[in-house]
């Protein structure tokens, strides 16, 4: 993606619509897993990060500072070193990593969290393809993302730093969950079930809400192989649930 806006005052933040995020988005899936595109799918993640982008993806124990948020994941720029938990020795220490590694916390890899390792891992490439122009300028050379960037729907961001966890984040969403294919199942689930409308308003009808807030989702999780927490955001973005209301 060529990006043509920055704020030059913040890092060279580009300055990108959701339009154009969602655009690139099917772009590079068109080119990686072009299939998704027509069938709902999952996305093979790790070839995503190491064949596609050429990047080193390591699972370690990050380590996260005392009363901070964990975090989840790094994108590295340049060589480095990165405080990892070393659980055989049970010791913090620095390892080295080379340029263009990638480091996933081993929280995502439990049981049960397989969404999250797929939205992790993604979510990591998309700052490698949107803000190379910003780490290469900063003084750490890395990303670090923690638990609240992932998967968070948030409000508007306000930082450049959030506006950076947005773009990564509406990338992922788009890349894993492509409209061509996310609508016309969500809007084939909800015919299945007798619901010929499209924006439907929570907290009225507990069968109802029952549907779109768990089954639905549910159903999203088992095909596209994502979390049912980002199941449920791309639902109210795409604007099948009204947002903000019947949390």
């Amino acid at each position: 993606m060529k990006i043509t806006r920055v704020d030059r005052s913040n890092d060279n933040t580009p300055i990108l619509s959701n339009d154009e995020i969602d655009k690139y988005a099917y772009d590079v899936l068109k080119d990686f897993q072009p299939d998704l595109l027509h069938e709902p799918g999952t996305v093979l993640f790790e070839n995503f990060v190491e064949d596609y982008l050429g990047l080193k993806l390591l699972f370690k124990d990050i380590y996260t500072e005392k009363d901070k948020s964990p975090i989840l994941g790094r994108t590295i720029f340049y060589d480095t070193s990165v405080k990892v938990f070393d659980r055989e020795d049970k010791r913090v220490m620095c390892m080295p990593v080379r340029a263009n590694t990638v480091i996933i916390d081993n929280y995502v890899l439990k049981e049960g969290r397989e969404g999250m390792a797929m939205f992790t891992v993604v979510h990591e490439g998309a700052h490698y393809l949107l803000h190379s122009g910003v780490y290469s300028i900063k003084r750490t050379g890395q990303i670090c993302c923690r638990r609240e960037n992932v998967e968070n729907p948030g409000g508007l961001p306000q930082t450049p730093e959030q506006w950076r966890e947005h773009h990564a984040n509406r990338f992922t969403s788009s890349f894993i969950m492509p409209d061509s294919t996310f609508i016309p199942f969500a809007n084939d689930f909800l015919r299945g079930h007798g619901i010929f409308k499209r924006f439907i308003t929570l907290g009225q009808d507990d069968d109802m809400d029952i549907l779109v807030k768990d089954l639905l989702p549910e159903r999203i999780s088992e095909v596209y192989g994502v979390s049912k927490s980002a199941a449920l955001i791309k639902l109210k973005k795409s604007g099948f649930i009204s947002a903000g209301i019947g949390k």
